[in-house]
């Protein structure tokens, strides 16, 4: 756990296609959704993130880590250490990798229950995710 416990919390939801992003507040209480935005390469996912991070004075950021059923680790949980590895490389600050377990169903069920219109709910599941997974990292804390 990072050792600073004031300041803003990224948390990004890795997708193939899409980032899911997620902020906390100064107080590292709340998470909220904040903004989905469409991979290009690595070096182009880090500059946006590199923005955000600079735009919302971000202090430590982490990535959802998938997990098999029986909590091992798979292909996606290997290539989503290295991203997260090579992202610590690139923005300067750290980096710490969180179980997504059920995000992505939470965000579904979540969006669904307010009744979000399916394309909107296809637009911002990656982001309610990050938020979940942030909530999940943020309660463990205290």
């Amino acid at each position: 756990m990072n050792e600073d416990t004031t300041g803003r919390i990224l948390c990004l939801d890795l997708g193939e296609k899409r980032i899911g992003v997620a902020i906390s507040d100064e107080t590292r209480t709340i998470a909220r959704s904040y903004q989905v935005f469409k991979r290009s390469s690595r070096a182009g996912d880090f500059e946006q993130i590199a923005h955000i991070i600079a735009e919302n004075c971000v202090n430590l950021v982490v990535v959802g880590l998938p997990t098999l059923a029986d909590g091992g680790e798979g292909d996606k949980a290997t290539w989503s250490r290295d991203y997260a590895s090579d992202l610590a490389s690139s923005i300067g600050i750290s980096v710490e990798l969180w179980d997504e377990s059920y995000s992505t169903v939470d965000a579904r069920t979540s969006l669904g229950s307010r009744g979000i219109p399916k394309r909107r709910k296809k637009d911002r599941i990656d982001a309610v995710a990050a938020a979940f997974i942030l909530q999940s990292y943020l309660d463990a804390q205290e």
